[in-house]
């Protein structure tokens, strides 16, 4: 399952995306994982969560973050949860290719289990319509 949290700068999307990390590992039965750009949640994301500074792989492009991903989903099957913060410095601001990841990240979780949530900082009405739907 795909989730996103849309909103500009300013609008508490990683204060939001903390919260849920700290909730995910109170109550996960698997691993959660939480992937920033640079330290900056360090002190915020409870010990339990796995925290990956994406800045340590040189992941640019949205191709390079979606192998990432797929290849952080193969090596483990126990992960339940991904939380991604900063989505767009990671993978640039061009919204069809985000959309693009998304379709195929759908595709590979499948019946697995696992949520990825992301923060995207834009307003909704730039993502493309068949995205939406993953809005919370």
């Amino acid at each position: 399952m795909i989730k996103l949290i849309v909103g500009n700068k300013g609008s508490g999307k990683t204060k939001m995306l903390i919260n849920m990390v700290n909730d995910a590992v109170k109550t996960s039965k698997g691993n959660v994982v939480c992937i920033e750009k640079g330290n900056t949640l360090t002190f915020d994301v409870s010990h339990k969560a796995r925290l990956v500074d994406i800045d340590s792989y040189a992941i640019s492009g949205f191709d390079a973050f979606y192998g990432f991903l797929s290849g952080l989903l193969a090596g483990n099957y126990d992960i339940t949860e991904v939380f991604v913060d900063a989505t767009f410095k990671v993978g640039g601001r061009d919204y069809e290719a985000f959309a693009k990841m998304v379709d195929k990240l759908t595709g590979i979780l499948g019946e697995r289990g696992t949520t990825i949530t992301f923060t995207v900082s834009c307003d909704k009405s730039e993502l493309p319509e068949r995205i939406h739907q993953y809005i919370i």
